[in-house]
């Protein structure tokens, strides 16, 4: 089954990436977006939704906790998410080690 990777702000205020099932109205596999302030600018970081109880990236949300959907995903975002949630790497390029709870300057992107 195909999914489309999409960015979502839950009515609880936490930003999601997951793949969005609009079949079963849910979103699989979500993954909490998180800025961090820095030296450097703003950094980002994406942890399992479930984080730190769950170390890997899965599960489900029920749509109807969704509260507003981005019209656009940045690609390097849902590329790293990808590889954050299934573990291979899809390119060598973007945005650095962002992905599994690691940090990466992402302010340039936040300024487009």
């Amino acid at each position: 089954m195909a999914y489309d990777v999409k960015l979502f702000k839950l009515i609880n205020g936490d930003m999601v990436i997951g793949k969005w099932d609009a079949e079963s109205n849910q979103i699989k596999d979500p993954a909490v977006l998180q800025t961090v302030p820095s030296q450097q600018g703003v950094q980002m970081m994406i942890l399992p939704y479930g984080y730190p109880f769950d170390n890997e990236i899965e599960g489900e949300i029920d749509g109807r906790h969704v509260i507003y959907e981005y019209k656009n995903c940045p690609e390097d975002v849902s590329t790293k998410y990808l590889e954050a949630s299934s573990n291979l790497t899809l390119s060598s390029g973007g945005l650095g080690g962002m992905g599994g709870g690691n940090i990466s300057d992402i302010s340039e992107l936040l300024k487009k």
